[in-house]
């Protein structure tokens, strides 16, 4: 293993999942080769994962300007990730793997639909680790419904407009109950996060990396944690104002 210290490892990482494509031309192979390599790659990513200690992994698998792709393409994409969710789910239960999901998941059709929530629901009770789908995901429209609860629970008088607040507004996103991402990671040397947990990725440590997602494995992954580790996390605070804190 890379020079990565398990006693410190990010809660959370997230994932951008970026380059199919690009790998399927370099390979003169259609979208669909790359996509399911891609696969392969998710496969080798979550266990890697779950085998070093981290509690929630969320990789951006649909997002909701995904719907714009040729037809042929997207039902693929679900196709693949029908498969993947029958081929892991033994893997899941056997490793304490929870699966749950982000985004616009009523925008998604059947039988992918029905086989991601019986997946849910099996896995419910595992505590080990939380395997995160962004499904038809988008930041914007994230913040937006977020809003739209709001306005609903002051209309109905379940909250008051002073209420609101930075640590109150979570509780009305996809992503509840689940930690802020530590460590955001996108291949394939794009440089922006593309309308990806926004709100969430406020103090998040970003990693960009040239390679593409289906060359993505285990030495990738540590050399994004090491990095990570590297790194000073002040939150606006001072490096003397984290050294007192640490030491006191």
């Amino acid at each position: 293993m890379m020079d990565v210290d398990l006693r410190k490892l990010p809660r959370h990482i997230a994932v951008i999942m970026d380059g199919n494509g690009r790998w399927a031309r370099k390979h003169a192979m259609g979208r669909i080769s790359g996509h399911k390599k891609g696969a392969e790659a998710v496969r080798i990513t979550v266990r890697t994962c779950r085998e070093i200690g981290i509690k929630v992994l969320t990789l951006y698998a649909f997002s909701t300007e995904n719907w714009l792709r040729p037809d042929n393409e997207v039902q693929a994409l679900m196709h693949l990730l029908e498969e993947y969710l029958r081929s892991e789910l033994h893997e899941m239960l056997e490793n304490g793997i929870r699966l749950t999901t982000i985004g616009d998941t009523e925008a998604l059709k059947e039988p992918f639909k029905g086989i991601l929530r019986e997946t849910m629901a099996k896995t419910s009770h595992n505590r080990e680790m939380t395997l995160n789908l962004a499904l038809s995901y988008g930041g914007r429209d994230e913040i937006i419904a977020a809003i739209q609860k709001l306005v609903q629970d002051v209309h109905s008088g379940k909250l008051q407009p002073q209420e609101i607040s930075k640590d109150l507004f979570p509780n009305y996103l996809y992503t509840t109950g689940l930690p802020d991402p530590d460590l955001l990671i996108r291949t394939s040397g794009e440089y922006r996060i593309s309308n990806f947990l926004l709100w969430q990725s406020a103090y998040t440590e970003f990693y960009f990396t040239d390679v593409l997602w289906p060359d993505f494995n285990r030495e990738e992954l540590f050399r994004a944690i090491a990095e990570f580790q590297r790194r000073e996390r002040r939150f606006g605070l001072t490096s003397d104002q984290i050294q007192e804190e640490q030491t006191s």
